[in-house]
């Protein structure tokens, strides 16, 4: 089994919605979210079509009519969690006869005649691309069937339904910009569970951020499965016939960054995910030039040997990798990089870790995602390669990479002491309640008193100390008043 390192344990996480109350007529929705920042934006979607159609949303799921699962297939040890997790609500059910409990997500379409017929673990079955059937779906669960819906659309988007923010602190929210993926990682199976690429219209993308600054939130994360590829020629496929014309007028990713960090200088843009093979030196660019851009991007890699990049189908060399490393410090020389990484990739030698290791030192990650290959149905990989890496093997790979990385993380944490920067309040720490935290534009978490001060505040800090994960302020001054 893989082992991973997360910078919070969101998996699982049920997800909270403080400022609706629960109706005793209504029908009562408990939504429960794993893996990527992609899910947990979808089931915001999933919320808002529920809500619009009778349902209200509880965070007790014994409570519950409707209990929904949206779910990850990118690792195994995700979908052994949520196996776990419907065995419970099986239980659950047997108390509440009328309860039904549903998948959606990337292991609905992979898993969907297992989970309904031969386990029978589930009563509803509904793709990412298919969220809109949910009403009807519920309705043929209701007459006593079960119902399946995993088709994948080359147009849906979601682009007209407003998310309703689940497990929101009211200042950060995710937008997302695209759906889909055409790249072809071998370990990956989000094109299959997700779907071809296709960009969703900037109008309602600019629309929709608005909104959130209007309603008080500071922060907005750009999402995608791979943004640096969004493309709006008046088609969300990339691949569309467009005319000269069209193409010349296309919005591509760093014109949206700019039209996004144009709303408001007060409103802050992030995001991700990057593809090294598609990012441009005229992002770096727009991120110069606007200061609410924040500095710093998330920039997977996955290995440092070319070969195995090359087995992977990552379509780039450890020395494009390297030069876009370096383009990025050219335009921003302070600008914080994470990535992640996979340990043990079919075949990969005791050389080619070496060099994983030696691109970690290389480059200075201020964070990474880190975590051991595992096989999934479908790819490229299992087709093609054999998954001939020993588990120990894999396992003592992973820990030489976090140590690491976990060095890289408090030199960089170590280098902030004694500098003063602009940190955006998110909510209060979860170790005292006499603490606050934020973010600085490099997405480190600043923790400090918290006096007189409130969420959604700009303040200036001064890093005092600070551990690999956390750097420790005080407040020197508020910048912005709510």
């Amino acid at each position: 089994m893989e082992k991973n390192i997360l910078p919070e344990e969101r998996q699982g996480e049920a997800l909270k919605l403080d400022f609706l109350l629960e109706k005793k007529e209504a029908k009562k929705l408990f939504v429960e979210s794993y893996g990527c920042q992609m899910n947990f934006s979808d089931s915001e979607i999933v919320a808002a079509i529920m809500l619009e159609n009778g349902y209200t949303l509880t965070q007790d799921y014994t409570i519950a009519d409707a209990i929904f699962l949206n779910t990850c297939a990118i690792r195994e040890n995700a979908e052994l969690r949520i196996r776990k997790r419907l065995t419970e609500f099986r239980e659950t059910k047997r108390n509440n006869p009328g309860l039904i409990v549903g998948v959606m997500g990337c292991m609905a379409e992979r898993l969907k005649t297992k989970l309904l017929e031969e386990e029978k673990l589930v009563d509803v079955v509904v793709g990412p691309d298919a969220y809109r059937d949910l009403p009807q779906l519920m309705a043929t669960v209701e007459s006593g069937q079960k119902a399946i819906n995993v088709i994948l659309s080359k147009d849906e988007t979601y682009a007209d339904i407003s998310p309703v923010r689940l497990s929101s602190n009211g200042v950060t929210a995710f937008v997302s910009i695209t759906r889909g993926c055409d790249n072809m990682c071998a370990f990956c199976v989000v094109p299959f569970t997700r779907g071809r690429e296709r960009s969703r219209d900037p109008e309602s993308i600019v629309q929709e951020a608005t909104q959130l600054f209007q309603q008080g939130y500071r922060e907005v994360t750009l999402l995608g499965q791979n943004v640096d590829s969004y493309y709006w020629a008046g088609g969300g496929l990339k691949k569309d016939n467009y005319t000269p014309e069209e193409q010349s007028k296309a919005v591509k990713f760093y014109h949206l960054l700019e039209m996004v960090a144009q709303i408001n200088p007060l409103l802050r843009v992030r995001f991700s995910t990057s593809h090294p093979k598609d990012m441009t030196d005229e992002v770096f660019e727009t991120m110069v030039k606007y200061h609410n851009i924040c500095k710093y991007v998330h920039l997977p890699v996955q290995s440092g040997n070319t070969e195995i990049l090359e087995k992977m189908n990552r379509g780039y060399t450890r020395e494009w990798y390297l030069d876009r490393i370096a383009s990025m410090r050219s335009y921003m020389p302070e600008i914080n990089i994470s990535t992640d990484f996979i340990t043990g990739f079919c075949s990969e030698t005791e050389a080619q870790h070496q060099d994983t290791l030696s691109l970690i030192k290389e480059v200075g990650y201020d964070f990474a995602y880190m975590f051991t290959y595992s096989e999934r149905p479908k790819t490229l990989a299992e087709r093609k390669y054999k998954d001939d890496v020993p588990e120990d093997v894999k396992n003592r790979r992973l820990n030489e990479i976090i140590v690491l990385q976990r060095a890289n993380a408090l030199k960089s944490n170590q280098k902030d002491v004694g500098k003063v920067f602009e940190v955006l309040i998110e909510g209060t720490s979860k170790k005292s309640q006499e603490q606050l935290f934020g973010r600085t534009s490099a997405s480190k978490v600043v923790v400090f008193p918290k006096g007189n001060l409130k969420k959604g505040m700009y303040i200036q800090a001064k890093i005092n100390d600070c551990t690999s994960g956390t750097l420790i302020g005080e407040v020197l001054e508020v910048q912005h008043q709510l």
